[in-house]
Formats: structure tokens, sequence, C-alpha cells
């Protein structure tokens, strides 16, 4: 099911319940959320949203991320920026809000903007998980195009795009046109990031890839060698940015030494991989 557009932009801030979160089923603005608790850790949450796994949360440690793709992230985000970094980031999908809670406990310094399409799932996410508040983690309701398009030039370090509707990011998110106005949102040096679905055939991680390296001077992929090899469905990391990505021994190393180890691609073998691909557009 996808997910729709919601009635209007808004920045959701509700006073904290402290509900906590429920075992159950419940209705959003763009369908069906079921909240699961983890059976092998008290203190986890996973949520499906329609039918899909979106998010792991743990209650106790928001620096424990279950999905692997996220660990994936935060490496190259760790990789390129100090803890005491003063890190502005802009998350596009918020779900359960996994991975800004884990940059708030990151970067105690930083501030974060989340943007989710689905405001009555937003409110169920801060009655379940009691969320850092503004300005640490503010939640924006819109639909992640118009919200990104709207931010002023160089206010962001960090985007990280990790929106589905059912198995696959919208198309207005993947497009050339797209990309550009994330890159103008971003300040120098900044990095944008995209968590891309793909099946083995790896033709829709090849074009996000065609589409980001037109737009960036450096990129990079991370993934499971299964994965890039094409030999299942899952997750790519791509990433662009203005300055070298993972260019030292650490990043390669930590990724190797994960639960599913990872390979980091350079620049070179990002665009060898994309070079027959053609770039997304809006068209």
């Amino acid at each position: 099911m996808g997910r729709k557009r919601p009635a209007k932009n808004v920045v959701l801030e509700p006073e904290a319940s402290g509900k906590g979160p429920v075992a159950g089923t419940f209705q959003t603005d763009t369908g069906m959320a079921e909240l699961i608790p983890d059976g092998d850790n008290p203190n986890g949450w996973l949520l499906m949203l329609n039918g899909v796994q979106s998010s792991h949360v743990d209650l106790a440690d928001p620096l424990r991320l279950e999905f692997e793709y996220m660990r994936w992230i935060v490496a190259l985000v760790e990789d390129r920026w100090p803890s005491t970094e003063k890190l502005r980031t802009l998350s596009l999908g918020g779900a359960a809000c996994s991975m800004p809670r884990y940059l708030v406990a990151a970067y105690p310094n930083s501030r974060n903007v989340v943007v989710e399409i689905d405001g009555k799932l937003a409110n169920h996410v801060r009655d379940w998980f009691d969320l850092p508040r503004a300005p640490l983690l503010k939640i924006r309701v819109g639909e992640a195009r118009q919200v990104t398009e709207s931010l002023t030039e160089a206010s962001r370090d960090l985007i990280i795009r990790d929106v589905f509707a059912g198995a696959k990011t919208p198309h207005a998110l993947t497009t050339a046109e797209f990309t550009a106005a994330a890159r103008k949102v971003l300040a120098p040096g900044g990095a944008y990031v995209v968590n891309c679905g793909d099946s083995p055939s790896l033709s829709t991680a090849r074009r996000e890839s065609a589409t980001i390296a037109a737009a960036f001077k450096h990129t990079a992929i991370i993934a499971d060698p299964p994965m890039l090899k094409g030999r299942r469905s899952g997750n790519i990391i791509i990433a662009g940015s203005d300055a070298p990505l993972g260019d030292g021994a650490g990043l390669p190393r930590k990724l190797l030494g994960g639960a599913m180890p990872a390979q980091l691609w350079d620049d070179a073998r990002v665009r060898d991989f994309g070079r027959s691909a053609v770039v997304l557009t809006d068209a």
C-alpha cells in the first residue's frame, strides 16, 4: 500500500504523554502500523508499516540499531564527523525515528529534523518511544521533496533519504532534479546518503548511482557482498558529497567487522557500476 500525501505540512511537537509502546495494530494516515515486542530483547520493539518491517527501537539504548543498513550509514557518518560536531541533519522518512534517535545520542550537540508524511504515525511514535524533544529532534509532517525544496541553502550537513512506499522509494525522490535540490541544501563538506532497495538485477541501484554521481564530485556505496553480486534483494547505501567519502582505512575495516560484513566501493567503482545506466529524471 502506498503512503498518501498529507493534508498539510506542520511541525509536530505534542506534549509527551508517557504512554509507552503497546503491542497491536494501529490505523495511520497512510495505512496500518503494527507494533511487535522483540522476543529476544525486553526493551526492543519492531514497527511494521503496511506489512513491511520499517524500524526497530531499543527503549534502553538509542545507540543499538538492529537494521544492518542503518549501522552502515552511521559508520559512514562517524567516519566523517567527530562526536563533538554540531551536526545539522535532515532525515527524510521517519517511521520510528531509530536513526535520528541514534544521532541525538551519538552527537549531543546535533540538531535533527525528521520529515514524515504520516502525521498520525508521527504522533504514535512520539507516544510510544518518548523521543528527544526539539531542538534535538523535531518531526516535521510533510512530503519529503516539498519540504527539502523549501529549506535554506547550505543549511544541513547530512541528509539521509530512507523513504519507501511499500518496497520502493517514490520516483520523485530519486531523480536528478530532487538530488540537485538536496545538494543545494547541503553545506560544503556535507553528505547526501540514500537507502536504495533493489532486486538482484541491481537496475535501480545502477540508475541511482548514475544520478548521484552526476550531481556530486565524490560518491561511495556500502552493501554486503551477496547484494553487490546480485544474489539477493536488499539494501544498498549510496552516498554523494563534494568531499571524499571513507577515503581512509578505518571505514572499510569497521564495515568488514560488522555482524553482516559489508564492502565500501570508492568513487571510481561507483561510477563504473552506474556507467551504463540512464540518469533518473522527473520526466
